[in-house]
């Protein structure tokens, strides 16, 4: 019996919408036997994962269409189109077009010029399925160059989603029951910079916000901290609607670290940045990602990057070993030994899961806004998961009394 397409996701939350794309593109083609894998550059491993699934898939469906598609594939086309277990292999831009899936479309290698891409399109979702929580793709690309980052080279040059289509995807989601949805790209702040007339992240939040009432809850994806313009600390400051919850690509906290891995910021900036939000909310959460061992960190300069979760109250990290990339800058600087990186990753997540402990406990005897994404699991403003004792309407908002806390979730 021929089985209806299947998508298999790794890396980022910008995958995880163009995964729901996928997914109505290739039922709409009336694909079967298909399974398309989305995968992820961002260090060696995400790839390594990749080709591992590609294997797997194949022993388990000997007689299915397997394309392989996102930024590994986009940057390594050859290598995914030399397995023999991979039938197709399809660039990040071309995965998003109707033309790709139909049954026409013979091409075995479907990889085009990334660098050249203007736009990009916004794809109407009827709803994610079996989800009240959406991610909703309204930037990418990046014109950054950081010196570990391999990404724009998959992603190509930065560009948005024009303001009024990502209004009228926010109405057709919550029409269809979304409840939270979640702005995500590749370098967030950059939205809108290349439109006409030139728009800021901010403003784009204040008009969904504003055009969408009926909306109950919006997020932000990764944000660069020396980023975020003023209409967006308005926002933050004076919306209840937007989520106190800020999650900010922050990557290490050593100013000659930083510097060696090109950001635009320095640790002090961070720390401004996180300081003004926790004026502006009180009950605002911080997340991070960190990445750990880059060449030439010695431990002293790991140790500020550790003393960040404290200083800044960092609850929510994305922490990654060092992982080189070839053709990027940092992979030709003196490297940290790689056991050394994981030990120095371990640490930042012990630290992390420490100070998300505390938040945890500290949120006992509350009462917490719940959107629930199942009969019993759901996630408070700030993002804390929860698990109900008595069951309630996926998609509902429950007032919930927080009584305990299991491992890293709060028991109501």
């Amino acid at each position: 019996m021929s089985r209806e397409p299947e998508i298999i996701t790794f890396g980022c939350r910008l995958n995880t919408f163009e995964s729901e794309v996928l997914r109505r593109l290739t039922r709409e083609s009336g694909a079967r036997d298909l399974v398309v894998v989305n995968t992820c550059a961002v260090t060696a491993e995400a790839e390594r994962q990749a080709r591992k699934a590609i294997r797997r898939v194949r022993r388990q469906q000997p007689d299915a269409r397997i394309v392989v598609t996102g930024c590994a594939a986009q940057i390594h086309s050859e290598r995914f189109a030399s397995m023999p277990e991979v039938d197709r292999v399809v660039g990040n831009a071309e995965k998003l077009k109707d033309s790709t899936w139909s049954k026409e479309n013979k091409h075995r290698v479907e990889v085009g010029d990334i660098m050249t891409v203007r736009e990009t399109a916004g794809h109407l979702l009827g709803a994610f399925e079996e989800r009240t929580r959406a991610f909703l793709q309204v930037q990418n690309g990046c014109d950054h160059r950081c010196t570990f980052c391999i990404i724009p080279f998959g992603r190509g040059p930065s560009r948005s989603v024009p303001r009024e289509q990502v209004i009228e995807q926010v109405q057709s989601l919550v029409a269809d029951g979304v409840r939270e949805v979640v702005f995500s790209g590749v370098d967030l702040t950059a939205y809108g910079q290349e439109l006409e007339p030139l728009l800021n992240l901010g403003q784009l939040v204040g008009d969904v916000l504003d055009a969408v009432p009926e909306l109950p809850r919006l997020r932000l994806s990764s944000l660069d901290p020396v980023e975020i313009d003023e209409a967006l600390w308005d926002r933050i400051g004076r919306d209840p609607r937007l989520m106190p919850h800020l999650h900010l690509s922050v990557q290490a906290g050593d100013d000659t670290i930083l510097r060696r891995m090109k950001r635009r910021h320095s640790r002090a900036d961070v720390v401004r940045v996180v300081d003004r939000a926790r004026e502006l909310r009180p009950d605002i959460a911080i997340g991070a990602d960190l990445i750990a061992g880059f060449p030439t960190e010695t431990e002293a300069m790991f140790e500020r990057t550790l003393a960040l979760i404290e200083d800044c109250g960092i609850v929510y990290t994305h922490v990654f070993p060092y992982s080189e990339r070839p053709g990027t800058p940092a992979a030709r600087m003196p490297g940290v030994p790689l056991s050394e990186r994981r030990e120095r990753a371990r640490r930042l997540r012990e630290a992390s899961e420490a100070s998300h402990r505390r938040f945890l406990e500290a949120k006992i005897g509350n009462i917490e806004d719940v959107l629930l994404e199942s009969s019993s699991i759901g996630r408070t403003r700030d993002f804390a998961s929860v698990k109900l004792t008595r069951p309630a309407k996926p998609g509902s908002i429950v007032r919930s009394k927080i009584r305990s806390v299991s491992e890293d979730q709060l028991i109501a």
